[in-house]
């Protein structure tokens, strides 16, 4: 027989008790938990222009305009930039960018592919050097479609990868374990930069 929304029944494998989940926020149990509440910012667009193709609105053109430590930039260059990636894959996630706003790779002049090519070679030295990863992931999401997150304005990523950082948390849980600030690699990479 069915328990109705009145049933006084006592609590057993046939009764479960059900208690609203927001009551336990805090209350220390044994699962452990990696809050990342930064991450909200990146999944509901709040720093995404609302006009991608507008430069004044573009992240990677108002950073230059910013101080290293406020924007997270390591290092600049004649025409091309390196910025920490502030929704990161992993510690110490870098962004190379070109000063100029374009959006392809095809689009960029031959001092700027000299640059970002480069800036990307020291960016792993100095990565190395810091935080000795077991490998990189290079490369440049060409399009929403392909996954750029800010189409309009090209950039390489630099990303350290060690051995088990794929762990369950990004596959399932959608979750990364950042174990250092940003602000604090930012100095760290910006101190090592020959």
């Amino acid at each position: 027989m069915a328990s109705s929304p009145t049933d006084t029944s006592q609590p057993g494998p046939s009764h479960p008790v059900v208690e609203d989940a927001r009551s336990f926020a805090g209350v220390p149990d044994d699962t452990q938990r990696l809050w990342t509440p930064h991450r909200m910012a990146y999944i509901g667009g709040e720093n995404k222009p609302e006009d991608p193709h507008d430069d004044e609105q573009c992240p990677f053109c108002a950073g230059p305009q910013r101080s290293d430590e406020d924007a997270l930039i390591v290092h600049r260059g004649q025409v091309a930039y390196v910025i920490l990636n502030l929704y990161p894959y992993n510690a110490g996630h870098l962004l190379v960018c070109p000063y100029r706003h374009v959006a392809d790779y095809t689009e960029l002049d031959d001092d700027e592919v000299r640059e970002i090519a480069e800036l990307t070679r020291t960016a792993m030295r100095v990565i190395r050097q810091v935080s000795d990863p077991a490998g990189f992931n290079l490369g440049m999401n060409q399009g929403p479609v392909a996954g750029a997150g800010i189409a309009a304005h090209l950039h390489q990523h630099v990303v350290p990868r060690w051995m088990g950082d794929a762990n369950f948390l990004p596959i399932i849980g959608r979750t990364k374990a950042v174990p250092i600030l940003l602000a604090d690699t930012r100095q760290l990479y910006a101190d090592a930069w020959p």
